[in-house]
């Protein structure tokens, strides 16, 4: 009964000194902790932490018990604790740092203050959107599997060093040559930079989420590892159904058709106050020129 009159009385005096920078101090480091546990979820280091939280308390209970060699044990890990869990954690460390450097401000958000070819920008996107649309489409039909991954804030240059460099303009024969079933360049990644094909062949990282459908692939398990480790937005064709799906922040989309396709890559990549309605006239007016260069 003391113990808990005391508890409480060190409550109250607390209570007494709380002001309102300590509010936004706690509202802070539960943020902070939220984050943590989120990036945690549904990856190995999730079931590292219970291990952890064994650890702990068996560590209290070598000392309730008195089990003296338990606790020397436990207290010489615990001294190194911080060392551990960097090696331990170093991809959930790195993953961690990565979505918080990345900005609202998208890296085109940074140019257009420096430059003043924010149209030619749009265009070679709305270009490469409708690019990828169509051969998705075709693809689908085909049953040709296919992945393109259209980089956004992160810099994906380690992974487009995986392949070959094309730095190309879209076109949906080119996308045909780089995923026909027999070309050397089929099996691998496509990655798209600023509206144009970067390069292709590329390894893409597999997901770590064991909780994934087990009908999905090793190219869709690619696609939704890109887009865990990055901010990328991943379209990928299976070859067995022909469902074309997204992948977006570890979450796979499925089951797309082509305005749908152009719709969720606009959203995506480029600005928001771009009026879906005006992007669509855009596609429709640049067929008609196409079709009128023709004949």
């Amino acid at each position: 009964m003391g113990a808990i009159k005391e508890w409480l009385s060190g409550m109250l005096a607390v209570l007494k000194t709380f002001q309102l920078n300590d509010l936004f101090d706690i509202f802070i480091v539960a943020i902070i902790i939220y984050s943590l546990f989120k990036i945690l979820h549904q990856t190995r280091a999730a079931q590292l932490v219970k291990g952890i939280f064994l650890l702990a308390i068996a560590f209290v209970l070598s000392n309730f018990f008195g089990l003296s060699m338990v606790n020397f044990v436990l207290t010489t890990i615990f001294e190194y604790a911080v060392i551990i869990l960097v090696i331990v954690f170093q991809p959930e460390l790195r993953l961690a740092l990565e979505h918080l450097g990345r900005s609202n401000i998208s890296k085109r958000g940074w140019l257009s203050i420096l430059s003043s070819t924010d149209d030619e920008y749009t265009r070679s996107w709305q270009k490469a959107i409708e690019d990828i649309a169509d051969a998705a489409v075709i693809f689908s039909r085909s049953k040709t599997g296919a992945l393109i991954v259209v980089e956004r804030n992160t810099l994906l240059t380690e992974i487009s060093a995986s392949g070959t460099e094309l730095n190309s303009d879209t076109s949906v024969a080119l996308f045909g040559n780089i995923f026909f079933n027999k070309a050397p360049l089929h099996d691998g990644a496509c990655i798209i930079r600023d509206g144009k094909i970067l390069s292709a062949g590329c390894i893409l990282p597999l997901s770590d989420n064991y909780r994934l459908n087990s009908s999905l692939g090793t190219r869709h398990r690619a696609a939704i590892g890109m887009s865990e480790e990055s901010d990328a937005a991943v379209l990928v064709v299976s070859e067995e159904t022909g469902l074309v799906s997204l992948a977006v922040g570890g979450k796979l989309i499925r089951n797309l058709g082509k305005e749908e396709i152009i719709e969720e890559l606009t959203d995506l990549v480029l600005p928001q106050e771009l009026d879906k309605k005006d992007l669509f006239a855009s596609f429709k007016k640049g067929r008609k020129e196409k079709k009128n260069e023709k004949e």
